[in-house]
């Protein structure tokens, strides 16, 4: 067309000619280079591949000691080592079912979308068959491939958190080993099956078009409503309402809120999958959020209470990262603070006056910071991924409407509720027969889980 256009203004000269020549060895030359362009051939970038293992160890140091650490401190001193121990164990039994079965469930399987492909993926690769140093899987660039055992081991850290985190809402009255199998079931049957909805290509709600960049959905929800489920079968602890239960050392909890924060940078930034200017975002949005959140946290008790705490700082920082997770890749820096400060007063009110109303124990405040958190971070995500209020929604920024998929999400947060709740519950019915009861006896409840099940005291003085 340029060259038409020139033999026009020139009137047919030598120029002109010359004109048309040179055009058409430009598109000679511009088509091999169109064709290289499209053979692209996707590679392994070592810089990402770094960068999932920093991440994936990062979630490690997130769940064991930061979460071990900040629940630990929450509870008496009696059964600060039960907990340690709960958090430490679930760990490392979800860590070897992840590996045995969890990882081919949730991420394998047809992508077609039909039948049971829709909530569960297959066993073909059951203990990791097939996946060796050479085996590779996408990342959100189609250019770049990553290791898949890198994948693997990311998503296992994921797993495991999520399960431990329903060791806060039961802590200081439930068994060990019935806890143990509590946490095996619930993880087989509803964590997988609802990251596999979320996360894979074929699953439900990745195709209805859930946005959930790193687990508000799968994890917080989740596990939220599990432990919400748990603390009410289980029932209160002993003296629950009727006598001080006090953290017995804030420090530990602090220590641990810092620990969890640092780790939840490799938990929402490391969910792009890859190391660049997103992944900035990501990063920069698990510092504001949980920031606004904090400040938020100790507002609300200042106007209610007259006294702002630092156990209210470090839970409402909490609060805020946990709604941020699902937003992480999806909100501007604005729409991130506005949802950890919303998120926050939310989870406030739900942790200081609904379990109040309703008297159940939550003992370290899952359901209210988790549960509560994730579904404000979940149909927050639909409002902050908005391009026009500084968002970044998938496919066409002009295409996106927030109404949608609100809708959307509202979807994926009511599914998830009663995947989630209804699996618990059977879990603690199966549990119960199993092992003649879910509770510790009351004598040993009142002696502390330390030393009536492990044996052993945290402070020897």
């Amino acid at each position: 067309m340029t060259a038409l256009k020139t033999s026009k203004l020139l009137g047919g000269s030598l120029l002109a000619s010359l004109a048309l020549t040179l055009a058409a060895f430009a598109q000679d030359a511009a088509a091999p280079a169109a064709e290289a362009v499209a053979e692209v051939t996707a590679v392994v970038n070592k810089g990402d591949t770094a960068w999932m293992l920093v991440s994936t160890m990062a979630v490690i140091v997130m769940t064991v000691p930061g979460l071990a650490l900040f629940y630990g401190g929450l509870v008496r001193s009696k059964n600060v080592l039960s907990v340690l121990t709960q958090v430490f164990a679930g760990f490392s039994m979800i860590a070897l079912l992840w590996v045995a079965y969890g990882y081919t469930l949730a991420f394998n399987g047809a992508t077609d979308g039909t039948g049971l492909s829709n909530f569960v993926g297959d066993f073909s690769k059951f203990f990791l068959a097939g996946i060796g140093p050479d085996s590779t899987t996408t990342t959100f660039s189609a250019a770049f491939l990553l290791p898949e055992m890198v994948f693997v081991i990311f998503q296992l850290t994921f797993a495991a958190i999520t399960a431990t985190l329903i060791v806060g809402a039961i802590a200081e009255r439930m068994k060990f080993g019935a806890l143990l199998a509590f946490l095996a079931i619930w993880f087989t049957f509803s964590y997988i099956p609802i990251a596999h909805m979320v996360w894979y290509s074929g699953g439900l709600l990745f195709k209805l078009g859930a946005y959930d960049f790193a687990g508000g959905t799968v994890v917080h929800i989740n596990s939220g409503i599990a432990a919400l489920v748990a603390c009410l079968v289980l029932g209160p602890r002993v003296g629950y309402l009727k006598e001080p239960i006090a953290p017995h050392n804030l420090v530990l909890t602090y220590v641990g809120a810092g620990l969890l924060w640092f780790g939840w940078f490799g938990f929402n930034a490391g969910s792009n999958l890859e190391a660049n200017g997103l992944t900035a975002i990501a990063l920069l949005n698990t510092i504001t959020a949980p920031a606004a959140a904090a400040l938020a946290w100790i507002i609300c008790e200042k106007v209610s209470r007259g006294h702002a705490s630092a156990l209210g700082a470090v839970t409402g920082a909490v609060a805020g990262l946990v709604a941020i997770t699902p937003a992480a890749g999806f909100a501007g820096v604005l729409g991130a603070m506005v949802l950890g400060a919303v998120a926050s007063a939310i989870c406030f009110w739900a942790v200081v006056s609904l379990k109040r109303i309703f008297k159940y124990d939550d003992s370290l405040d899952v359901f209210g910071v988790h549960g509560v958190g994730g579904i404000v971070g979940a149909l927050g995500t639909a409002i902050v991924a908005t391009p026009a209020l500084g968002g970044y929604a998938l496919g066409d920024a002009a295409a996106y409407s927030m109404t949608g998929q609100f809708v959307i999400q509202l979807t994926a947060v009511a599914i998830a509720v009663v995947w989630s709740a209804v699996v618990a519950f059977v879990a603690l019915m199966i549990v119960r027969v199993l092992f003649g009861g879910l509770r510790a006896p009351e004598s040993a409840e009142s002696d502390g889980l330390d030393i009536s099940t492990h044996g052993e005291h945290a402070y020897n003085s």
